[in-house]
């Protein structure tokens, strides 16, 4: 069983990378290029429009291909700006680009953006370095876990949510298998594991039950999502999109309640391993007490973090002089409060449920009797 867990990274990176060559394309409607990376030689911003801090018009692009067929050939690409701050991109001389595919050489290109891959493997790797170099193997553990996560959830947990399964037991399930998951490459084949597992699945179960509940009870209709408009719009009308919301909201919330339950579980563990006299109820309330000095700071980062990806549109109700009786009505507004209750709720339950485990499955004296043992690792 030891042997498993030195082993468990290498096994779970192999599963990552065989599942990131899975096409999940059977649940879409249709196929786009990948495009290839090409760099801007030239520019021509004669016809672009400045109105105020939007630009509109085409810019006019020659880009030197970098892979592929026509590697080192020069085409005309196109970009045009339609005054979206949040889609539109300007080009210089330099830049890396993604351009669709030629196909032939005297083929009109348009460049779809810049080419960020590459600075992002870069930093994915520094990242990785530094989790390796401070957790040691716990640290390989949990880069491991941490991508096999990122897949699963593009290939297996976003198509089936399109070809038209219930979203939220989706999630549930998902959530489920991610979190046995990283508990186990964590905290390997222990007690103080299992304890966080179920802890945190109470609480995932609660949440789930809690966003139905407020998503009734605040109408919210799932809408306010991102690009929510738009999906429905390609072909996937039938979504439902309040489902999708209950979801996203479960998903949203399940790390912090799997950090919480592993903070607590570890504290009892180590409370346990000092003093192995204690009984049930002092193990208990040794929970509850660490749960107590974790909880108030676990519900503001939710807190935090939702308002964080709302922070522009708080900035537009602040600028327009809009009060607070009538932005806190907003739909936008009411499903981040949705949120960040469902998420608050189900991690101040995480942490009675999880002390409650801890100290029924870590060892303690029994009456009448010597000391109990169990055979499973702590």
């Amino acid at each position: 069983m030891l042997k498993l867990h030195f082993i468990s990274p290498f096994i779970f990176a192999i599963a990552a990378i065989a599942l990131f060559f899975v096409s999940p394309r059977g649940a879409l409607l249709s196929n786009q290029e990948n495009g290839v990376i090409a760099k801007v030689v030239e520019c021509d911003d004669g016809n672009i429009m400045e109105l105020g801090n939007v630009m509109y018009g085409p810019q006019a692009l020659r880009v030197e291909i970098l892979e592929g067929e026509y590697k080192g050939k020069i085409f005309r690409a196109g970009n045009f700006l339609r005054g979206q701050l949040e889609f539109d991109k300007i080009f210089k001389p330099g830049d890396k680009v993604l351009v669709s595919n030629p196909r032939s050489e005297d083929d009109a290109l348009s460049a779809k953006d810049h080419w960020r891959l590459g600075s992002v493997g870069i930093c994915f790797v520094l990242f990785a370095i530094l989790l390796v170099v401070f957790a040691g193997f716990t640290g390989l553990n949990a880069l491991s876990s941490f991508l096999f996560c990122c897949i699963a959830i593009w290939k297996i947990v976003i198509p089936l949510m399109l070809k038209g399964w219930n979203a939220p037991l989706v999630a549930f399930i998902a959530t489920a298998f991610m979190t046995a998951l990283i508990m186990l490459l964590v905290g390997g084949f222990t007690k103080k594991a299992l304890a966080a597992f179920g802890g945190a699945m109470l609480g995932v179960a609660s949440a789930l039950a809690l966003a139905y509940l407020f998503g009734a009870i605040l109408h919210i209709n799932g809408a306010t999502l991102p690009f929510a408009q738009t999906l429905v719009n390609s072909g996937f009308a039938s979504l439902d999109l309040a489902d999708v919301f209950i979801a996203a909201t479960i998903l949203a919330a399940s790390g912090a309640m799997m950090d919480l339950a592993m903070d607590i579980s570890a504290g009892v563990r180590e409370v346990s391993r000092h003093n192995p006299n204690l009984s049930f109820r002092e193990l208990l309330m040794s929970g509850i007490r660490i749960g107590r000095a974790t909880v108030g700071t676990m519900t503001t980062t939710l807190l935090l973090a939702y308002s964080g990806g709302y922070l522009t549109l708080l900035m537009v109700f602040a600028a327009q002089g809009t009060p607070p009786q009538v932005f806190l009505n907003s739909p936008l507004i009411a499903a981040e409060i949705a949120k960040t209750l469902v998420g608050s709720f189900a991690i101040v339950l995480v942490a009675p449920f999880t002390a409650l485990l801890s100290a029924a499955l870590f060892p303690y004296p029994r009456q009448g009797g010597p000391r109990f043992r169990s055979p499973m690792a702590v």
